[in-house]
């Protein structure tokens, strides 16, 4: 059986978050929306998967939360990366950066 982009998705969802909270704080929506344009419409992340995501990174102490206001004048969770989180983020590229070496050597034997 193969995977599909969803379950990619799921063992990368940590570091795609945090990367995408680097750049400023986001609320979840807006997380959605910056990956999928960043990855032209490839990466789908569904509320089912991003919020429970969330809300294990926020217990973690990787991001934080508070309320705020969306452009559209709608109470929404604003995430922001924490100290914490930025030495996670650096952890999950080295963590991916290792992954992808170990998977383009092994596909360069076959």
């Amino acid at each position: 059986m193969t995977k599909g982009k969803n379950d990619v998705l799921q063992g990368t969802l940590a570091l795609l978050v945090l990367k995408t909270l680097q750049h400023g704080q986001m609320h979840g929506y807006g997380i959605t929306l910056r990956i999928q344009q960043v990855s032209n419409d490839f990466l789908r992340v569904e509320e089912g998967s991003l919020y429970p995501a969330l809300h294990r990174m926020e217990q973690d102490g990787w991001i934080a939360a508070e309320w705020g206001v969306t452009e559209n004048n709608r109470r929404a969770r604003y995430y922001r990366l924490t100290a914490a989180g930025r030495k996670q983020l650096a952890e999950e590229e080295k963590n991916w950066a290792d992954l992808t070496r170990a998977v383009a050597a092994v596909l360069q034997l076959a």
